[in-house]
């Protein structure tokens, strides 16, 4: 039986797709679960107790700003170091850590806003669509916790020299995680918006 071989090329494009398959799948999962919270929201919407005067936090609409913008320089950086140019790799990276530290800040502010306005995630003044709100915030901010975390390790990466032009695949690795958090605020941002 001969042994089949593989070049140095074609093991990493094979490692390449699939990681980028298991990245997929993982974010397949994670939109099946926020699929199931935002049903469970539509669905306690028939009680009585539902969300009366609600306002969208205006710290909300600033982290959809400053979330959009992480997606944007992480392209950018992406495209940075496929051209090579570590010191725009280098600048566009850390611009994405301080604009999703800022979306952090700012959810923390919205979250701030919607006590202030009489909804509580607990405790007598609670009630049901309070509580999912909460439940989809905070599983979106751990999902970014983990993105915050990912891109940390890139950009220590980065700075030790692990990728170039023709080593791109962690940064795309991370794009592609970003956008998804992008496009699942987005979602849940419009979903709030419009299913107050």
């Amino acid at each position: 039986m001969a042994a089949i071989t593989m070049s140095a090329e074609e093991h990493k494009a094979r490692k390449a797709r699939s990681q980028k398959l298991l990245l997929w799948f993982a974010m397949g999962s994670m939109t099946m679960m926020f699929a199931g919270i935002t049903s469970a929201f539509v669905v306690s919407k028939s009680r009585e107790d539902w969300m009366k005067e609600f306002q969208m936090p205006s710290a909300f609409y600033f982290s959809t700003l400053a979330i959009i913008l992480c997606s944007v320089t992480f392209h950018l950086a992406k495209k940075a170091i496929q051209k090579d140019d570590r010191k725009a790799t280098s600048s566009f990276l850390l611009l994405t850590l301080g604009l999703g530290i800022t979306f952090v800040f700012l959810q923390f502010k919205g979250f701030g806003q919607l006590v202030d306005q009489g909804y509580y995630f607990t405790g007598p003044e609670s009630n049901i669509a309070t509580t999912f709100l909460y439940v989809i915030a905070v599983v979106h901010l751990a999902h970014l916790a983990g993105g915050i975390i990912s891109l940390l390790i890139i950009i220590y990466n980065h700075f030790k020299q692990k990728y170039n032009s023709s080593q791109t695949l962690g940064i795309e690795l991370g794009a592609m995680y970003w956008h998804f958090l992008d496009f699942l605020w987005i979602c849940l941002f419009f979903f709030l918006y419009f299913f107050k």
